[in-house]
């Protein structure tokens, strides 16, 4: 693995990532990051784990969570760091990696940073397909945001797991995960941590994409290959939950962050409640703590 270079500054973070073709890590950092982290960690919350046997022991490989809360981020690498025994690729806006301290760090781990709104934004795709084809572990939130959801249901997707998936031919570990909502609930900047909660997370077998192999990504071809991810990650978290998902995904595209009460008994908006809806907010795809 490429290490990467110690002396970036804080300045013109986005600008040298979005120049620098090349993707890396420092390993000597990603020692100290884990040993601070996995106790930390550890504090904030309890855990129940599953599926320790779907994680690839080596190669490139994308995890695909679910979106509740901004503490999803802590359980994912955790569970992916000391359950999986892989070290989590993030994709985190650009901004964080102008900060003082944090943002050099972050680049040494070799985390990638997101310029939302920005034409150059697919170009943390690029990385992350450079960093997936040097073996790394990619955590990609297909939701691009925390669920909308009324009943925090898997939502309609972005694409950009499948586009990552079927470019560089790596499995894709549906991951499940209930409870960090709890912990940090959406769109809140006060954590709840006493008394401590429990956060369950499951990983499943890799998804089945071997029907789009070979295929040219088309927009249908992606949004098909995506629906079959978030089914997966869906089925994982109805078994958590026991709990049986809505039939059809809460599209909040469609939807304009539609009230609980907009919602028809088959998971999609009220025709009258759509006409009244405010636009949705626009996220980036793909993208991780944010």
């Amino acid at each position: 693995m490429n290490q990467q270079t110690d002396g970036m500054s804080t300045a013109d973070s986005a600008d040298q990532a979005k120049a620098s073709p090349d993707w890396g890590y420092s390993k000597f950092w990603r020692v100290f990051i884990v040993a601070i982290l996995r106790v930390l960690l550890r504090l904030l919350m309890r855990y129940e784990w599953q599926g320790r046997e779907n994680f690839p022991k080596t190669g490139g490989v994308i995890l695909a969570p679910n979106h509740l809360s901004y503490a999803d981020w802590a359980a994912v690498a955790l569970f992916s760091d000391a359950y999986g025994h892989r070290f989590p690729v993030f994709m985190i806006k650009a901004s964080i990696f102008r900060a003082k301290l944090i943002g050099p760090l972050l680049y040494k781990v070799g985390q990638l940073p997101v310029n939302r709104g920005r034409g150059d934004a697919g170009l943390v795709l690029k990385q992350a397909e450079q960093a997936l084809r040097k073996g790394a572990c990619v955590v990609v939130y297909p939701e691009g945001t925390a669920s909308r959801d009324p009943d925090l249901w898997p939502m309609v997707a972005k694409t950009g797991a499948a586009r990552l998936a079927l470019s560089t031919g790596v499995p894709v570990i549906p991951i499940a995960i209930w409870g960090a909502q709890e912990v940090l609930p959406y769109g809140t900047s006060k954590p709840h941590l006493w008394p401590r909660k429990t956060v369950r997370m499951a990983a499943g077998p890799a998804v089945d994409l071997s029907a789009y192999a070979g295929q040219r990504l088309s927009a249908s071809l992606l949004r098909a290959a995506t629906a079959d991810i978030m089914a997966d990650i869906t089925g994982l978290l109805a078994k958590i939950r026991q709990e049986t998902p809505p039939a059809v995904p809460y599209d909040p595209d469609a939807a304009g962050q539609l009230p609980s009460a907009s919602r028809t008994s088959d998971g999609s908006p009220s025709a009258a409640a759509e006409a009244e809806a405010a636009p949705a907010e626009a996220e980036a795809g793909g993208s991780g703590p944010a």
